[in-house]
């Protein structure tokens, strides 16, 4: 190698490096905090229907130091959602629920569902982040368990209803809302076996399920339904059962939206077996001849040990609900 084709070289390769530390600089010390309201319409109410406003949150990882995060978190209250929905991985510390407190409590008497992620059952281990290329994590037999008791426990004192391998239903601005839900996939803690009896259950004890319904103009017209099908992990087999079951509308979240992205390109990984184009955001998702909306959150933290994110701001969803064109 000539003198000349040395020297250019090294300059290449410090250009490089410098491009490295400026980026994992902005990823750690400015995208991870960079907190990003995703607002989204999704037309999927029946006709003459009221908008319905739902703040889609998931992956917190909450450690109890993240104060600008709780009280990010915490000023979404002022949006006045008609319902929360979180899928999952909120703890991030063996103490993360004292941050969820601060964060969650303006939304006292706001209706909620939510489910687990694996982070809601296990703490954060030190992971080699290119085994990630190699495919969806594995276990970690060393990882703390975290009390996910406690965490159950205030999310049923803020009104919020567990859907884990289970259903429920609310009435919001006269629309039925039908839920169900699974625990966390990527742990293989989903029962879709369940989802059947859980939906036949829930319509069983609903007294006006077959009944019209009395506060629309034209008495004459079924009561309005949509249902939503909640998990923490979209991977394929959940999604597909969602879609046969009847959900109009899925929310999920575990991507991170790939976490380190690139510009152009999107997510590098999406951590289980979803395509990467639809690891975050709004699309459809089609089985067969059906298909439903799917909203993959990019969530809001990382884990204490991988701190840092790319051209992937943390966020929250707001979706309005509309009536269906």
């Amino acid at each position: 190698m000539s003198p000349r084709t040395s020297s250019a070289a090294t300059r290449i390769a410090s250009a490089v490096g410098v491009a490295a530390l400026a980026a994992l600089a902005w990823g750690s010390l400015v995208e991870r905090t960079r907190w990003t309201l995703r607002r989204v319409e999704v037309p999927v109410l029946p006709p003459g229907s009221a908008p319905i406003r739902v703040l889609h949150v998931s992956d917190l990882h909450m450690a109890p130091w993240q104060t600008s995060k709780q009280e990010w978190v915490a000023s979404l209250a002022a949006l006045q959602p008609d319902l929360v929905v979180n899928t999952g991985d909120n703890l991030g510390h063996e103490r993360g629920i004292e941050g969820l407190r601060r964060a969650f409590a303006p939304f006292r008497g706001v209706p909620g569902v939510f489910v687990n992620g694996s982070n809601d059952y296990f703490g954060p281990v030190v992971k080699n982040p290119f085994s990630y290329f190699g495919g969806p994590s594995g276990h970690v037999t060393r990882a703390k368990r975290l009390d996910t008791r406690a965490l159950h426990d205030f999310f049923a004192d803020l009104g919020w209803t567990d859907i884990d391998n289970a259903a429920t239903s609310l009435d919001l601005r006269g629309t039925h809302l039908e839920f169900f839900g699974v625990d966390d996939p990527h742990r293989g803690y989903d029962r879709l076996d369940l989802i059947t009896a859980a939906i036949d259950d829930l319509r069983s004890e609903d007294p006006l399920g077959d009944e019209e319904w009395p506060d629309r103009p034209n008495a004459a017209a079924p009561r309005p339904t949509v249902t939503v099908g909640v998990t923490h992990a979209p991977y394929q087999r959940v999604l597909n059962s969602f879609v046969t079951h009847g959900a109009q509308l899925i929310l999920a979240g575990h991507t991170h939206g790939g976490q380190v992205c690139m510009p152009g390109y999107g997510a590098l990984v999406a951590n289980c077996d979803i395509p990467r184009a639809q690891a975050s955001g709004l699309s459809v998702w089609r089985h067969g001849l059906r298909s439903a909306f799917l909203n993959v959150s990019a969530g809001l933290g990382t884990s204490i040990y991988a701190p840092v994110r790319f051209a992937c701001p943390p966020e929250a969803t707001l979706l309005t609900l509309t009536a269906a064109r």
